[in-house]
C-alpha cells in the first residue's frame, strides 16, 4: 500500500485556486492545521467570516482532491471563519501524537440538517455534567440493545474525552472502503461503533475550536459505512456546549436518555441537560439513575452513597419517565476498565440486569417513535 506524504497533500492543494484573490489556496493561506496520521488527513480552511457560506464548495472541493490522492485513508477538511485572514505560509504539522490548536474568532460550522443513510433510529445518551457514568450506561444500553434482537450502532461523540474504544476492548484504525472512501466501522461484542479515539493516541488532548468538533461529529456520523442499523446510540460529551447543540439542532433524533446519579450537584447540571433537549424539541425517553446505590461485595448490603432517589424525584418533578436505577457494582466498573462490559460478558447476571430492563424500555420508546415518523431537524435559538 503505497503512503501519502505531506509534500503530496500540499502540492494537490496547490491545484485549487481561491475565487476571490485568484491564488492557490496554499498561497492564499487559507489552508491551516494541516495534520496527517497514518493515511488519515485533516486540515481547515480558514475564511473571512463574510465568505463563510459561499466558500462551502471550495472546502468540499478541497476534501475530494486530497481524497483522490493514493495512501489517503480518510479526510477531515473544515471550513472556519475568522476576522482576520493569515498572512500566506505554507501549513506546519505538529509532531506526531501532539494536539494542534486553532486560534481564530467569529467561526462558523457546517449547517443543515443531517440524515445517516440506513439509520432507522438515532438516541443520544447525555448527562448535563462528566463522572457520572455516562458512557458505562452508553456502552451496555447498546448491547442491551443488541441482545434484545435490534441491529446497534454506538458513536462516540465525547470529542475531548473518547472512552468506548476502551470500554469495548478495541484496538487498532478504522479501514477505509476501497470505492466510497468511507470509513468502515470497528466492531466487538456485535456492534459497529466509531470513535475519535480510534484515530488519535489515547493520551492525546483534542484542543479544538468548536467548528471543528462539529465538523469532526459530522463526519463521524456521515463518512462512515454504518450498513443497515435499528438504532444508533451517540454517546454524547458531558455539558450543553456546542457538541450538544449540534446534534440536537441537526441530527433528527428519536429521542434521548439523561444519565445521572442521586446527589444534588449531579442533578442541578442533568436539569440543565434535559432542559435543553426541550428546548430542541427533542423528545427525552427519560432518566437513568446510575450509581444509585453500593452493593456490598461480601453482605450484599446496600449503602446509599450519593443520597437516594434523587432521579426518580426529579423525573417525577420533570413529568418524565424513569428508566431505572442502576447499582454501584464493582463487577460493572472492573468490566469497562477491561474492556469487557457487564452485558456483554455476563448478560443473565444480577449486574447486567438493570442495563437490559432499561434497554427494553428505550426500546419501546423508539418504536414509539418511529410510528409516529421522523422528527425533522429543529430550528432552534439560543437565549
Amino acid at each position: 500500500m503505497s503512503h501519502v506524504t505531506r509534500d503530496a497533500i500540499v502540492k494537490a492543494l496547490s491545484s485549487i485556486a481561491d475565487p476571490s484573490s485568484g491564488k492557490d489556496v496554499i498561497a492564499a493561506g487559507l489552508i491551516q492545521g494541516l495534520v496527517l496520521r497514518d493515511g488519515h488527513v485533516g486540515f481547515s480552511v480558514e475564511v473571512a467570516p463574510e465568505r463563510g457560506a459561499a466558500m462551502e464548495p471550495l472546502r468540499k472541493q478541497c476534501e475530494e482532491t486530497v481524497r483522490k490522492l493514493p495512501g489517503v485513508l480518510s479526510v477531515t477538511a473544515v471550513l472556519t471563519a475568522h476576522r482576520n485572514q493569515p498572512a500566506p505560509a505554507r501549513p506546519s504539522a505538529p509532531a506526531p501524537g501532539k494536539a494542534h490548536t486553532h486560534s481564530h474568532g467569529g467561526e462558523r460550522a457546517p449547517s443543515g440538517p443531517l440524515r445517516v443513510p440506513g439509520v432507522k433510529a438515532i438516541v443520544a445518551v447525555a448527562s448535563g455534567k462528566g463522572g457520572v457514568g455516562k458512557s458505562t450506561v452508553a456502552v451496555n444500553l447498546a448491547l442491551g440493545l443488541a441482545r434484545l434482537g435490534r441491529r446497534v450502532g454506538l458513536l462516540d461523540a465525547d470529542i475531548y474525552g473518547p472512552s468506548i474504544p476502551r470500554m469495548l476492548g478495541i484496538k487498532g484504525k478504522p479501514e477505509a472502503d476501497a470505492e466510497t472512501k468511507k470509513l468502515k466501522p470497528m466492531s466487538n461484542y456485535g456492534i459497529k461503533t466509531m470513535s475519535i479515539g480510534f484515530l488519535v493516541a489515547e493520551d492525546t488532548p483534542m484542543i479544538w475550536r468548536g467548528p471543528m468538533v462539529q465538523s469532526a461529529l459530522t463526519q463521524m456520523m456521515m463518512d462512515v459505512e454504518w450498513g443497515e442499523l435499528d438504532v444508533l446510540i451517540v454517546d454524547m460529551p458531558p455539558g450543553t456546549g456546542d457538541a450538544q447543540l449540534t446534534m440536537a439542532q441537526r441530527v433528527p433524533l428519536a429521542g434521548a436518555v439523561v444519565v445521572s446519579t442521586p446527589q444534588e450537584i449531579a442533578l442541578i447540571d442533568a436539569r440543565k441537560g434535559y432542559a435543553m433537549f426541550d428546548k430542541t424539541h427533542v423528545p427525552v425517553f427519560g432518566i437513568v439513575e446510575n450509581m444509585a446505590y453500593f452493593v456490598s461485595p461480601g453482605s450484599g448490603e446496600k449503602s446509599y452513597i450519593f443520597g437516594e432517589g434523587g432521579a426518580r424525584r426529579m423525573a417525577a418533578a420533570l413529568g418524565c419517565n424513569f428508566l431505572g436505577e442502576v447499582p454501584l457494582f464493582m463487577s460493572v466498573r472492573e468490566g469497562s476498565d477491561a474492556g469487557k462490559p457487564i452485558v456483554a460478558t455476563a448478560p443473565d447476571s444480577e449486574e447486567a440486569r438493570p442495563f437490559i430492563e432499561i434497554a427494553a424500555r428505550v426500546g419501546e420508546h423508539i418504536d414509539r417513535a418511529l410510528g409516529a415518523g421522523a422528527r425533522k431537524a429543529p430550528k432552534i435559538s439560543v437565549e
